[in-house]
Parts: structure tokens; C-alpha cells; sequence
């Protein structure tokens, strides 16, 4: 797909310094472009590659003033940064605006289908089923019985959304997502072993929640699994039955959260965090990469550490930590000085 400077002037809403028919088919940084590319400058830093660059055409700030000949192409908006990474988001949306519905694909015929969807060779869909406007289901996805999927959603190929389950408007689930597993239930019997204990509630994905590749969020065992609006989940999650995670909050990849533990809004959760279930947390919580959370959290805290406590006690408490080995070895020479007194 080709954009001249002149169609890229004009959704960026900028000025073209050079040739307006010069055409990109590609993107780079500046200092590795080529023929037919498109990059920008942003950072000051990078100025000097401005001039040796060899993209085609550069979207830089409204008041750059090449201080050399340069060859590439110009156009001048007022935040570059800002405008290549609008440019960026209606690329994906040009790449990804698929439609029609390919075969071999299944769709029972109690499905509701809304306009302009797209469904992808080898999808399945289920019994059932009501797909808002624009949903796009790619190939190798699952879809079960009396899911309803808003407008606007993607489910990328290998995605899997089990029955009852409840997607809303403009979520994206990614690869090997599992959104209605069956939540860890099981019971502990007279044999020593162990029965399953059926798992009949669903997930709930309100609108605008993306959902990393390979992340599996548990239906409920009852009620619900609730995301709420502007969830942001990275790859490798583990989201247990009956969890509740609050508004706008992100969690980093390869953390977990067991059952019945409610997340507040805004929260932001690093890579490899535990949090065992049952618990509360608060509003606006931070929480450190590699922490394990094993009791409530109020609003606003900071946290890392396993068990994890607040974040300028572990820092304080890491310095001595560090420090033990000295610390133990000059008690011993002093124990021997005593020693050696008595």
C-alpha cells in the first residue's frame, strides 16, 4: 500500500517541504531509512540523521529549519511524534479493515450478524450468537454458543471465547486468548481425590478491554468474571473465576490474580505479580514487577516485595539487606573482641 507526501500531508493536516508526489510504502527509523520509507523526528538528538537519511519523505515539528541540504521529503505538523503516531493508528485500521466472511468457516444459523463483519476461514461460530457491527472474527477463532460480541471488536486468529461469555464494544482479544475457561474448582473427596465442582457462570468484557496473546480469564463459578471498561491486560495473564478488575487499570505480562479477588480502578500492576484471592484493592494501587500480594490494599498505595510492603520501606530495607553479609561479619569480630575481654 503506497501514500504520497501530499495524501499524508493531508491526514496529518501538515505542509509539504519538497516533493508532494513522492510516494512510501514502508517505515523505518531515521537513521536506517531507505528508498520509499517513512519516518520522523522527534527527539533533538536525532537531528544530525536528518541530513544523511535516505527515507523518503520525514514528518517533522512545524519549526525545524534544516540548517544543511537534506533530500528527503518534508512534512511539517505541529507535534511529530504525535502525528506519525496518528498516522500509525489509521494504518492499522486501513490493514485491518477485512470483510465478507471466508469458508471453510462455520456459523450456525441462529447467529445474529450485523453489517460489515468479517469472519475468517476455519472460525467457528456457535448457537446463538449476536456480532455488532464491524466485529471481525479471524481465522482459527472459536466463538461459543450465546456469546454476544459488541461492534467493533476483534478476535485475532486462535482466539477462544467459550459459551455465555459476553464481549462488549471496541475490545481487541489476541492470539491464543481464552476468555470462559472453567474456573479452578475443585473439591476434595473421601477418595482422596478430588470432584470438579461445574463452573456455570461466564466473563464479562465491558468495552475497550484489549487482552494479550495467550492470557486466560476464567469464567465465574457462579455470577461473573468481570473486566471493566479500559482494562489493559498483557500477554500471559492468569485471571481466575470471579475476579473483578476495576476501570482503566493495566496488569503486565505473566502476573496472576486468584479467584474472587476485586481490583480497583486505575491500578497498574507489573510483570510476575501474584495476588492471592479473596482480597480487596484499593483505587490507584501500584504494585512492582515480581511482588506477591497476600493481604488488602488500600487506595493510592505503593507496593513491592514478596510478601510485598510499601515501596520506600523495601527500598530502605533493601540497603541493609544488601548489606547483611558485612553487617554479620563485623558482629562476629566484635563478639570475639568481647570474648577476648572477658
Amino acid at each position: 500500500m503506497k501514500f504520497t507526501a501530499e495524501q499524508i500531508a493531508g491526514i496529518l493536516e501538515g505542509t509539504v517541504v519538497g516533493d508532494p508526489k513522492i510516494e512510501v510504502f514502508k517505515l523505518s527509523k531515521i537513521e536506517e531509512g531507505t528508498l520509499g520509507s517513512l519516518t520522523f523526528l522527534s527527539n533533538l538528538k536525532y537531528t544530525p540523521y536528518i541530513y544523511t537519511t535516505e527515507a523518503s519523505i520525514t514528518i517533522v515539528n512545524d519549526k525545524f529549519v534544516p540548517e544543511k541540504p537534506i533530500s528527503t521529503t518534508l512534512i511539517k505538523v505541529e507535534d511529530a511524534y504525535e502525528g506519525f503516531s496518528k498516522l500509525l493508528e489509521y494504518y492499522d485500521r486501513i490493514k485491518a479493515n477485512k470483510s465478507g466472511i471466508e469458508q471453510p468457516s462455520f456459523i450456525s444459523e441462529s447467529t445474529k450478524i450485523s453489517d460489515n463483519i468479517y469472519v475468517g476461514a476455519f472460525a467457528y461460530i456457535g448457537s446463538n450468537v449476536e456480532l455488532g457491527d464491524n466485529v471481525k472474527i479471524y481465522p482459527n477463532a472459536y466463538v461459543g454458543d450465546n456469546v454476544k460480541i459488541g461492534a467493533n471488536t476483534t478476535i485475532f486468529p486462535g482466539g477462544k471465547v467459550y459459551s455465555d461469555c459476553i464481549i462488549g464494544e471496541n475490545c481487541v482479544v489476541n492470539s491464543g486468548a481464552i476468555i470462559g475457561a472453567d474456573g479452578f474448582g475443585f473439591a476434595p473427596n473421601k477418595d482422596g481425590g478430588y470432584s470438579k465442582i461445574p463452573q456455570i457462570g461466564n466473563v464479562i468484557l465491558e468495552d475497550y478491554v484489549d487482552v494479550g496473546a495467550g492470557t486466560t480469564i476464567d469464567r465465574a463459578t457462579m455470577g461473573s468474571t468481570i473486566i471493566r471498561s479500559g482494562v489493559k491486560l498483557d500477554n500471559q495473564i492468569q485471571i481466575a473465576h470471579n475476579v473483578e478488575v476495576g476501570k482503566n487499570t493495566v496488569i503486565a505480562a505473566q502476573s496472576g490474580v486468584a479467584g474472587s479477588t476485586k481490583i480497583g480502578e486505575h491500578c497498574q500492576i507489573g510483570g510476575q505479580v501474584g495476588i492471592v484471592g479473596h482480597l480487596t484493592i484499593g483505587n490507584n494501587v501500584k504494585i512492582q514487577a515480581q511482588s506477591g500480594i497476600g493481604r488488602n490494599v488500600k487506595d493510592n498505595e505503593v507496593l513491592q516485595g514478596s510478601p510485598a510492603f510499601g515501596y520506600g520501606d523495601f527500598n530502605k530495607s533493601y540497603v541493609y539487606f544488601k548489606n547483611l553479609p558485612k553487617l554479620a561479619k563485623t558482629i562476629n569480630e566484635l563478639e570475639k573482641k568481647v570474648d577476648g575481654n572477658n
